[in-house]
């Protein structure tokens, strides 16, 4: 059985310190540091937090239609057994060392280095903004409805399954491992590079070099956009994009499928010549 407290504020530097076993309704907490912290089976519901680093070192805490003001950086860390839903999170650097992550309806304004060294997460229509960085170094992470506004994202991550996504973000999936993306926009430069086994299907992939430097790199029934040009430099791959693609730069081996390409570049420095091939499924009819 919980404690209920309701209906109150706190203030100052540790005001529930390693208290267990509580549910917070209506609570406010004012300007301080670590409010909840060393607790272990905490609720907090329709809560606001303007304090620091309100939950580190807790175990089985759930939150729901609580708000996280931009004063709450740094809000919890070091945590197992994270629950998070229908909550507005204005404060940078949300997450870390979080083992056991789930988060539905959550929607972050300002989410620099969020989620960094997490481990077993699950994500549901999640909103994101100016997310630079989020979950690098990230691991077990499974997200279906994200929209995600932020460069350098899943940056050596390993083992994340992403689906029905919209990702703005330049130099997403660096140094990955393990990442399966389906039904899903990804919009940035310099896409996966330096990751191994990158899986893409049913993917429109903007901007420009894309996919270099790629080893085992998986491509099934994606489309391209014009500015995705010079791709897969030194990538190996196997291929099937439905749409033009502007050009192809000195893939290294493998396979590609490609409805037509403006240029394919085998230069002076390509470490593989004709161990790639490339096939063109549209032909041009001339007169």
């Amino acid at each position: 059985m919980k404690q209920l407290i309701g209906n109150t504020f706190f203030e100052g530097e540790r005001p529930l310190f390693a208290t267990n076993d509580i549910r917070l309704e209506n609570v406010r907490f004012y300007p301080g540091e670590s409010a909840v912290k060393e607790c272990n089976n905490v609720e907090a519901y329709k809560c606001e937090f303007m304090s620091k680093y309100p939950f580190w070192h807790n175990d089985n805490t759930l939150i729901e239609e609580c708000r996280f003001t931009v004063y709450s950086r740094a809000a919890i860390w070091y945590s197992k057994h994270i629950c998070m839903m229908n909550t507005l999170v204005e404060a940078p650097k949300m997450f870390r060392e979080i083992d056991g992550l789930y988060l539905e309806n959550v929607k972050f304004t300002s989410a620099a280095e969020c989620c960094w060294n997490c481990r077993n997460l699950e994500l549901c229509n999640v909103e994101v903004k100016c997310g630079d960085y989020i979950f690098m170094n990230g691991s077990n992470i499974e997200i279906d409805g994200f929209d995600l506004q932020g460069n350098y994202s899943f940056q050596d991550a390993k083992n994340v399954v992403i689906r029905n996504a919209r990702l703005d973000s330049k130099d997403a999936f660096w140094n990955s491992e393990n990442i399966t993306v389906y039904d899903s926009v990804i919009d940035g430069e310099y896409l996966g590079w330096h990751s191994r086994n990158l899986h893409l299907i049913n993917c429109k992939i903007s901007g420009t070099q894309p996919l270099c430097y790629a080893k085992n790199l998986v491509m099934e029934n994606c489309t391209m956009t014009p500015d995705a040009d010079l791709c897969f430099e030194y990538s190996t791959l196997h291929a099937e994009i439905n749409s033009p693609v502007t050009s192809i730069k000195n893939p290294n081996t493998g396979y590609i499928s490609v409805e037509s390409v403006g240029e394919i570049i085998l230069d002076g420095n390509c470490r593989n010549p004709g161990t790639c091939k490339i096939e063109v499924t549209k032909k041009t009819c001339t007169a």
